[in-house]
Parts: structure tokens; C-alpha cells; sequence
């Protein structure tokens, strides 16, 4: 099941995903928010966040909303305690900072990938202990797509039924077209997990893990503004895309992404061209 798209079927349908939910309680309430009054359908969930508690209870008061694991290993917390991970983590359960660094060292040191595999499984069981389904799988700063980190994430999902993954590849072509600036940015990001994607894409259909056609936010992580979500809508073609964002609420209505997803422009626009917003666990 390496495609979600089929070819008999060759509507529009949207996954529209907002990450880190539960990192924050600013980041929950522009969920929720996203959610009620846009067009947000899924969100991933970070089980080692400092509000992921109530990202919960949030996310069962509003059971339309897919709900599915940010795997952090990087930039975040860990689930298990520091002292049982100490190559990983620090005394506080505190991750590299640096994703590059944490990348780089779970390729090289055995110790780190050991403990890396031990906070992968610690996190699937704190989201299954929550009753939550699991709509899908992906990681924060897509670290998921790490070469030490999607095999044991793979061995998770083993478990699942139907289970699903973000694979990040954002169309080059496309971002060029329709944004402009932070070109080293887009550039190494692109290179990178073009590179990282194709090596997953066929591990994927070898689990049997499904994943949408096309993803967008990659290259515009932290900038999906209104004007570059209209333009993805106005050319995205037949099957299954996800658009995925960073919402969060700062008192002073400034997150670009949570604009564009309560703007009635972005729902008017996915109406007009019959762009239906789905979850992963739709398909």
C-alpha cells in the first residue's frame, strides 16, 4: 500500500495536518481553533510535550479531529526518564538540541541508536495508553525519516492496522514556482529529504505503510501564508496531497499558518474546485 491515490478515483482530497500539538498550550488552542473554525482535519501529536495532557482530553472533546504521533527525538523531551536513556537524553530527559547533531549521532554511535529505538516504542505505547486511534506517524523536524530511526518506527507500526506515514517530499518544481526567498533553505531541505524519501519510500511499501501522493509544507515550514496555500490549491492535482503547518495562537493574531487555516478565502477556494479535506484514517 505504498499510494494512498487510486486511479479510479481521481478526486482532490487534502490531509491538512498541524504538528506539535501538544508542545504547548498556545500550540493546542490554535488547534482546536484551526479545527472548529478552518479547514484542519489531522494533527500529530507530541507525547512528550509539556501540554500533551491536555492535548488529549482535547483531541477525545473532538473526536472528528485525526490525531496521530509526532515521533521527537530531536528538540523536545523524551517519554522515558534520562537516567535509562543517558545517550539520548540528559538527566532532565532533555533531547539534542541540534537535529543535525542528534542526526548524525544516531548514525554513527550504536549506544545512541539503541536508546533512540527504546524512546520510539516508549512513545508509541504513551500514545496508545491515551485510547486515542492512531490516524498516522511522523516526526518532529521529519526525523522520522532518519536511517536509524524508520526501522524501529516501522517495527511499531507493525501493530496498526492500516498504518499510515508522512513521506516528506515537497515538489521542488512547485515551490519555485509559487514562493519566493530563503532558497539555501529550500534547496538543502529539498536535496535532503528528496534524498531521505526515495531510500523510505520503498521500506514503506515493503511494511505495507501508506502515505499520501504529494506533501507541501516542507519547503514553507513556518510560512504557510494564505497567498502560497491558495496557490498550492489553485494547481493541486488528482489524489491525495497533504499540507501540513505550524499553527500556533500569540495574543496578537501574527502565525501566518493559523491564518490561512481559518481564512474563509482557503475553504471557499477548496469548495469551488472540489478539494476535499480528509484525514489519513478517511482513506
Amino acid at each position: 500500500m505504498p499510494f494512498l491515490n487510486n486511479s479510479s478515483n481521481p478526486s482532490r482530497r487534502a490531509i491538512i495536518v498541524a504538528d506539535d500539538f501538544g508542545s504547548s498550550v498556545s500550540v493546542n488552542r490554535a488547534v482546536i481553533e484551526a479545527h472548529v473554525r478552518g479547514v484542519l482535519t489531522c494533527a500529530s501529536l507530541m507525547v512528550g510535550g509539556e501540554a500533551w495532557e491536555e492535548a488529549v482530553q482535547l483531541a477525545g472533546a473532538h473526536p472528528s479531529l485525526g490525531v496521530g504521533l509526532h515521533l521527537t527525538l530531536a528538540c523536545g523531551r523524551s517519554v522515558l526518564p534520562g537516567k535509562q536513556i543517558p545517550h539520548l537524553a540528559d538527566q532532565d530527559g532533555l533531547l539534542d538540541a541540534s537535529p543535525i547533531r542528534a542526526g548524525w549521532r544516531c548514525f554513527v554511535n550504536g549506544l545512541v541508536r539503541r536508546d533512540a529505538e527504546r524512546e520510539i516504542r516508549a512513545q508509541f505505547e504513551r500514545f496508545r495508553n491515551t485510547g486515542l486511534p492512531l490516524d498516522h506517524v511522523n516526526g518532529h523536524l521529519n526525523m522520522h525519516l532518519h536511517p536509524s530511526v524508520l526501522p524501529g518506527t516501522l517495527e511499531c507500526l507493525r501493530a496498526v492496522p492500516r498504518p499510515m506515514m508522512r513521506l516528506t517530499r515537497d515538489p521542488l518544481h512547485t515551490n519555485l514556482r509559487l514562493a519566493r526567498g530563503r532558497w539555501t533553505y529550500r534547496l538543502s531541505h529539498w536535496m535532503i529529504f528528496g534524498i531521505l524519501s526515495l531510500w523510505a519510500r520503498t521500506s514503506l511499501a515493503k511494511a505495507g505503510v501508506g502515505h499520501a501522493d504529494r506533501v507541501f509544507g516542507l519547503l514553507q515550514s513556518g510560512n504557510m501564508n494564505r497567498d502560497y496555500v491558495m496557490r498550492v490549491l489553485r494547481i493541486l492535482p488528482p489524489g491525495v496531497s497533504e499540507l501540513y503547518f505550524h499553527p500556533e495562537t500569540d495574543g496578537g493574531g501574527g502565525n501566518v499558518d493559523l491564518q490561512s487555516l481559518v481564512h474563509p478565502d482557503i475553504r471557499r477556494l477548496m469548495d469551488d474546485r472540489g478539494i476535499v479535506p480528509v484525514r489519513y484514517s478517511d482513506l
